[in-house]
């Protein structure tokens, strides 16, 4: 019997063998294996509390000789539950996370043996970790990296069957001080985003001291059983299915959508939950997602900072609680043809410390003033810098995604719904008007009246755009499931902060000449609204009249990952990240190299697996049935039988042998066109080569005859696992 029918008697007999998960009030398990500020209260002294707190609301640094008391208690603490290790986490620009565990144990000089953290452990160590990519920024002889705490997200248990470790989030920098991960980069811009809105608010309100950038992902993710996994190459190696014919029922019916949760997957839903409430990850929100085996789930609102982390370690918590339930989590943005792919939808905005959402339409002609200040700015940033934004979600596995199934296009585009559009073109029909000394005629836009009409339904979410505003938050709806949220994070706060710092200097300007403030920042508001309106896209942007509309506006529709990361290292990305110390231009064009690098090997790895794959499971399969129809073909000659008794086996044979046949030479015409690419020594010709010679050329082309062959051969040679039985068996 072949792995493909063990896998799917597998499958039946995990049916009854969930792991049992208890209930628990979250209430009750909600961050018990966070060291977090109550925490701290119960097993730091006033002044290490203190240190920490000011820390944390990014007052001050914690002094060394603090640190040695934050970190005998948090060992006090992670000791009490069982922990004998920690480890620097962090991300490194490989998208995973990273961790060495080092022990408490150590040897004085006498050899007594004893448990120690002390401050210098907490604070910083030198993981070494030259392997990591780096973009050129350093040699693997100069192997000196650096790991240091970052005390604004907590540290945490993670625990692993029987063992315990603490986890301490830091930041991952070169000797030299570059940056090395999506952490650091991501601080930069929330703070260089916080001064600028900051100087905004007070425009309105000089109690603003404080603007914090939230964020409220959605993640989007398959299920699938671990033996049908494992019966399918390509599923292991890629995360998706090179080749896989559809089923006669996909999500036609969309049936699966919002339906009742499989007991099995409910029970794996159920045990990550409860892991991740222990871990502070606030989750709120899990369905059954449009495509078969797809699923989604989803937190209250965090501050970025914390919010990134904690969608980085939820898929990490994901799949290792998967293991339990004999199942598999694929995070690809594409793992299966002909049904809907995987986002991570980045829920955006912006709060201050007074209590107010930024985004949300306010009471009073003030509040909604404001309001349309930072929503304009957040339009004018995307118009402005929309090539820069695509690059920042520009991936092998996110161009598979992008364009098809309810994930939108590769052209930015923004969405604000009927009711806003009205208010935009209302307050751009004023351009030119001669505002006189009644301050009141910038409120003959009615403003106060139409906009919390938004808090209703007037602003439907439109699935086909990639930035849209859904009443009071933007959702950037086109990053991708298996994203590190952490970069596209980085230059949305990047480039909102850089267009809010051009606005503040306009407004002032008008001011010194006279102006008075409200009027000078309506004006600069007409004037953003005019400049950027061509951004503005209310309808499908599937169509292919939007595709050729936005040529005629001249927006960019950058289709694949290595043209669209070109944005990334023009003069203008540079200027922007090095005016608001994110990036400095050796820091951007390393990942520029290492975006380039991991589209190339993952190109090239999916290459290889269809190869592997044709050779060793489609041939064969496909050859033995050829051999079978031979046989009976010749059989029944043998029998003199007329040939038109059996012109539907001739038929047969003739389409297996052609398909047979174009796999061979497609398979060897992709290698040799590999070959050439290989030879390529520039990263970008290197990348476009294999984009545009490799997988353009052949990646379908050899899927069509493939996907023919699965549906022609019996299917009792058929090896590999169909989309029938790993979308429907669970």
């Amino acid at each position: 019997m072949s792995l493909r029918f063990d896998a799917i008697n597998h499958v039946s007999h995990e049916r009854n063998n969930n792991p049992a998960v208890a209930s628990q009030k979250i209430t009750a398990i909600f961050g018990e294996s966070v060291f977090n500020v109550k925490t701290a209260r119960e097993y730091l002294s006033d002044e290490a509390y203190k240190s920490l707190v000011n820390s944390i609301k990014g007052a001050k640094k914690i002094e060394r000789n603090v640190a040695g008391q934050i970190a005998t208690g948090i060992r006090a603490w992670a000791e009490a539950k069982g922990v004998t290790h920690f480890t620097h986490w962090f991300q490194p620009l490989t998208g995973t996370t990273a961790e060495k565990h080092d022990s408490f144990f150590t040897l004085k000089s006498d050899g007594t043996a004893i448990e120690e953290f002390d401050g210098a452990a907490l604070i910083q160590q030198e993981p070494d970790a030259s392997s990591f990519p780096s973009g050129g920024l350093r040699a693997t002889f100069e192997a000196r990296g650096y790991t240091a705490w970052d005390p604004s997200s907590p540290p945490f248990i993670i625990e692993i069957g029987n063992g315990k470790t603490l986890c301490v989030p830091t930041i991952f920098v070169s000797y030299t001080g570059e940056s090395l991960d999506y952490k650091a980069p991501l601080m930069k811009a929330t703070e260089a985003l916080n001064k600028a809105a900051v100087t905004v608010c007070n425009l309105f309100d000089k109690n603003v001291s404080k603007v914090t950038p939230t964020l409220g992902w959605e993640q989007e993710y398959f299920v699938i059983d671990e033996a049908l996994v494992n019966a399918r190459p390509d599923l292991l190696q890629c995360g998706r299915t090179v080749f896989g014919a559809a089923p006669a029922k996909g999500q036609q019916l969309e049936d699966h959508y919002f339906g009742s949760i499989p007991e099995r997957v409910y029970a794996f839903m159920r045990d990550y939950e409860n892991e991740s409430y222990k871990l502070g990850i606030p989750l709120r929100t899990r369905h059954n997602e449009v495509a078969p085996a797809q699923f989604e789930c989803a937190p209250i609102f965090e501050e970025v900072n914390i919010a990134v982390d904690h969608n980085i370690l939820l898929m990490d918590v994901m799949s290792r609680v998967a293991k339990r339930h004999h199942l598999v989590v694929l995070l690809h943005e594409k793992p299966f043809a002909g049904i809907n792919g995987s986002g991570k939808h980045n829920n955006w905005s912006l709060a201050t410390d007074t209590g107010v959402n930024l985004l949300a339409p306010g009471k009073t002609p003030k509040t909604n003033l404001m309001f349309l200040t930072f929503f304009v700015n957040t339009i004018k940033a995307v118009h402005d810098y929309a090539d820069i934004l695509r690059a920042g979600i520009a991936s092998a596995s996110n161009d598979f995604r992008l364009g098809a199934n309810e994930a939108p296009p590769a052209i930015i585009s923004v969405f604000v719904g009927e009711y806003l559009t009205k208010v935009l073109n209302d307050v751009e029909s004023r351009v030119g008007t001669k505002f006189d000394e009644q301050d009141e005629a910038i409120l003959k836009l009615d403003l106060h009246r139409s906009i919390p009409e938004l808090l209703m339904d007037n602003t439907d979410r439109n699935r086909t755009s990639p930035f849209a505003f859904t009443g009071n938050k933007f959702e950037f709806r086109a990053v991708g499931s298996t994203a590190n949220c952490g970069h596209p994070m980085t230059i949305l706060n990047t480039i909102v902060a850089d267009t809010l710092n051009k606005f503040a200097a306009e407004v002032e300007a008008l001011t010194e000449k006279g102006d008075k403030k409200d009027i000078a920042i309506m004006q600069v508001i007409q004037k953003y609204i005019v400049s950027s309106k061509k951004i503005l896209f209310e309808g499908d942007g599937y169509s292919e009249e939007w595709h050729k509309e936005a040529e005629k506006r001249g927006l960019p529709n950058l289709k694949t990952t290595p043209i669209a990361l070109d944005a990334m290292v023009t003069e203008k990305a540079k200027k922007l990240f090095k005016e608001n110390n994110i990036y400095s231009h050796s820091e951007l064009e390393a990942r520029y190299e290492i975006e380039l690098e991991k589209y190339i090997k993952k190109v090239q790895i999916e290459a290889r697996i269809m190869g592997d794959l044709a050779t060793n499971h489609i041939i064969p399969s496909a050859l033995k049935y050829q051999n079978e129809l031979l046989k009976n073909v010749s059989l029944l000659r043998e029998a003199a039988l007329p040939e038109k008794l059996y012109k539907g086996q001739l038929a047969l044979l003739k389409d297996v042998s052609t398909h047979i046949q174009q796999v061979y030479d497609n398979v060897d015409a992709m290698v040799e066109e590999r070959k050439v690419a290989n030879n390529i020594a520039n990263s970008r010709d290197k990348a476009i080569a294999y984009e545009a010679k490799v997988k353009a050329q052949y990646f379908d082309k050899i899927r069509y005859h493939v996907d023919k062959l699965e549906q022609l051969v019996d299917d009792e040679l058929w090896t590999l696992p169909k989309y029938r039985e790993l979308l429907f068996l669970r």
